[in-house]
């Protein structure tokens, strides 16, 4: 490599540090000196230990590489988006409600699983068993104070789930039409998991719609390659993000119902789609070259998957730490886009209404 090559490569990568850090500062700054309290409900998006401890097991190395520096029980290389929101309300990472081992709900439970869908309900680990096991929570707050009663009443309830549902109906069903007749399904367990939260006392909910499920590497890389009218001008497949979308139009307009329909509560409707997609479309502004190529996995381009050989498999190939990657494994982001994601959040500009999550400090 000659000097000039050798002085380009080290300026694109002081570009990305001095990006990173701008991002990450963006995200952990505080302004909140409560004790905050979330209890939190999905699947492996805000995941940060439930399935582990549900099954017995620990996701092993490169899982976590990027912060904790050692398996973190969250399928990412380093934090999640719930961690920095975390992070920005001064509180610590949220326990798993499964945790048998210290667990320290005084900052919230997190329900969240997995592999965890809307539907079929009451079964391991859906959302309305998450619910249910919120229920019991409170039962034994009763019997022992596990947050503070202060703390509780002000409490937020978070909700991302939604994108397994829509990935399975994808693997039984051929059209994406067909998909999108299933929603109002899913819409209505969503509402039925809310108004039971509120029957016991939710107040305040933060709602985060799915996101583009067309641009994960192991949908694109997977796709029916004979449909080449399916991929957009971002190489994403077109009929799933019209399902995520078709979802997110009735999990807004669920939102808007239920602001009317359920007395003294604040519900913020947070557009994951739009944050998540922009990282794709433009991914250059981030520093990104590849944003459809995953940083562990195997085949190199252009998505560096293989769904024989996925990442922490034997044979699985790892990117450099500074890469600027969105995928970390085909299916879950990495901790750079994870920081970028939760930066967007916290702007309040894809929010309706356009709150902070500090509107709960106060």
């Amino acid at each position: 490599m000659n000097m000039r090559m050798r002085s380009r490569t080290s300026c694109r990568f002081m570009l990305l540090v001095c990006f990173l850090m701008c991002q990450l500062a963006n995200v952990v700054v505080c302004e909140c000196n409560k004790n905050m309290v979330i209890f939190n409900f999905g699947d492996s998006n805000s995941d940060t230990g439930g399935y582990p401890a549900a099954h017995g097991i620990r996701f092993g190395y490169p899982d976590g590489r990027a912060f904790f520096h050692q398996p973190s029980d969250r399928l990412c290389d380093g934090r999640l988006i719930l961690d920095f929101l975390c992070e920005n309300l001064n509180m610590s990472y949220l326990t798993p409600y499964l945790e048998s081992v210290r667990p320290n709900f005084k900052n919230g439970v997190n329900f969240a699983i997995g592999g965890a869908t809307i539907l079929p309900k009451n079964v391991l680990f859906s959302l309305s068993t998450q619910v249910l096991q919120f229920v019991r929570f409170l039962q034994l707050q009763s019997k022992e104070e596990l947050v503070d009663k202060v703390d509780l009443e002000k409490a937020i309830y978070m909700v991302d789930i939604g994108q397994n549902d829509l990935a399975g109906a994808f693997t039984y069903l051929s059209q994406a039409y067909q998909v999108i007749e299933k929603i109002p399904s899913f819409i209505s367990e969503i509402q039925d998991a809310i108004l039971g939260i509120y029957k016991h006392g939710g107040k305040n909910f933060w709602i985060h719609n799915t996101g583009p499920l067309g641009c994960l590497p192991q949908k694109v890389a997977t796709r029916n390659v004979s449909n080449l009218n399916d991929i957009d001008d971002h190489g994403c497949v077109k009929s799933m993000n019209e399902a995520a979308q078709a979802f997110n139009n009735q999990l807004r307009a669920l939102c808007e119902q239920l602001r009317l329909q359920m007395k003294d509560t604040t519900i913020v409707y947070v557009d994951m789609y739009a944050i998540k997609y922009d990282l794709i479309a433009n991914s250059s502004t981030y520093g990104i070259q590849n944003p459809l190529m995953v940083c562990c996995g195997y085949g190199g381009p252009p998505y560096n998957y293989n769904p024989n050989i996925t990442c922490r498999q034997s044979g699985c190939t790892l990117c450099e730490e500074s890469g600027a990657y969105v995928s970390w494994d085909g299916v879950h982001y990495t901790e750079f886009a994870n920081s970028i994601f939760a930066s967007k959040i916290l702007s309040t500009n894809y929010s309706t209404p356009p709150l902070d999550l500090h509107h709960f400090c106060t």
